[in-house]
């Protein structure tokens, strides 16, 4: 697995995924105003002070040379992330939460195959294939259960 054991890849995944369940809950009962992406500013405002305070307990960096040697990947960095936010908005306001298993498998595609086999080489057996057309599974069986419930 590479950095970490597959009980601390589990914690963080577990973590990311209250906090998407925060957002995805908070959004939902925020009152809808005609400028959908305020929500999106007014929450990322508080994700960022959440990050700098836990900056705080961790060792200093030099920004300036942080900066310039990885300004690009910064930059693109934050396109993704503001990409997601726009998505989990529109995603969760029109359609609900619970299509949230679509952008999961679809993560799963994007991330896991394109960026993490194809780009970075890493490392790819018959389980790892395995789960990945399962999750493909889900999505059909997800939309046949959208079909027939509607």
């Amino acid at each position: 697995m590479g950095k970490g054991t597959i009980t601390s890849a589990l914690l963080y995944a577990f973590f990311a995924a209250v906090g998407n369940g925060l957002f995805a809950f908070g959004q939902k009962k925020a009152i809808l105003v005609e400028h959908p992406f305020i929500f999106i500013l007014s929450s990322s405002a508080v994700g960022m002070v959440l990050v700098a305070v836990a900056c705080l307990f961790l060792p200093k960096p030099d920004v300036s040379s942080f900066v310039r040697d990885n300004y690009r990947w910064v930059l693109l960095s934050g396109v993704g992330s503001g990409l997601t936010s726009i998505g989990f908005y529109f995603l969760y306001s029109r359609c609900g939460a619970s299509c949230y298993v679509i952008y999961a498998v679809l993560s799963i595609v994007a991330t896991s195959i394109v960026v993490g086999i194809i780009v970075f080489k890493e490392s790819f057996n018959v389980y790892h294939f395995l789960s990945v057309v399962t999750a493909m599974a889900t999505v059909v069986l997800f939309t046949v259960g959208q079909v027939k419930s509607s």
